[in-house]
């Protein structure tokens, strides 16, 4: 495995949320990180069908344009009575022409698998796949989930996207009511993030 060797990571996402989490889980190493959006970088077009595919456009794109180590995620839920939808189409449920309605898309997911008549529980996953990029096209690839169901109504104000709707499994909370560093604990991301600290010399 190729490790990490300098402070400064460059965090391909623009989504303030997201950045934040990964910010929380990284500090520890004493490595600063910077957000696509603050160095005005395009999002590229997601085409790939996959977690791993996605983050691995973002992050080599994010470390050609800079010159930097680049990190991405891809992450989506995975809802059992939905055949594995949304998915890697997660984002996408939430768009709309003024951008992201996350509100908009857990609605529309719970009608969804009421139109399915999916039994209850209603299980479902977190996934997360990390993809770390080097300038010079090598990449090193960590996966991640947390296993759960989804409820209605959503429930909590913390976290972003579907947080509100996700209840984790052995909880009685959704992670949109749990305190950040809980959340930052158990969540598909920190999985992933275990995995990726071994570049780091975690």
């Amino acid at each position: 495995m190729r490790r990490f060797t300098g402070n400064r990571l460059l965090v391909a996402t623009h989504n303030k949320g997201k950045l934040a989490e990964i910010k929380a889980l990284l500090a520890p190493f004493g490595i600063a990180c910077t957000g696509a959006a603050d160095l005005n970088l395009p999002e590229p077009a997601e085409t790939e069908t996959t977690f791993i595919g996605n983050a691995r456009i973002k992050a080599h794109a994010a470390a050609k344009a800079t010159g930097l180590p680049a990190l991405a995620d891809d992450s989506g839920i995975e809802c059992d009575g939905l055949n594995g939808a949304p998915g890697v189409y997660t984002a996408d449920w939430a768009e709309t022409p003024q951008g992201r309605d996350f509100h908009m898309a857990m609605r529309k997911t719970w009608e969804a698998l009421e139109a399915a008549n999916a039994p209850h529980p209603r299980t479902a996953r977190f996934r997360s796949t990390l993809v770390l990029a080097w300038p010079d096209g090598e990449d090193e690839v960590f996966q991640g989930k947390i296993e759960g169901q989804v409820v209605w109504p959503m429930r909590g104000e913390q976290g972003h996207g579907y947080d509100p709707m996700f209840q984790p499994d052995g909880f009685q909370i959704t992670f949109g009511e749990m305190d950040p560093d809980e959340k930052n604990r158990i969540s598909h991301r920190a999985d992933a993030f275990r995995k990726l600290v071994t570049c780091f010399g975690g």
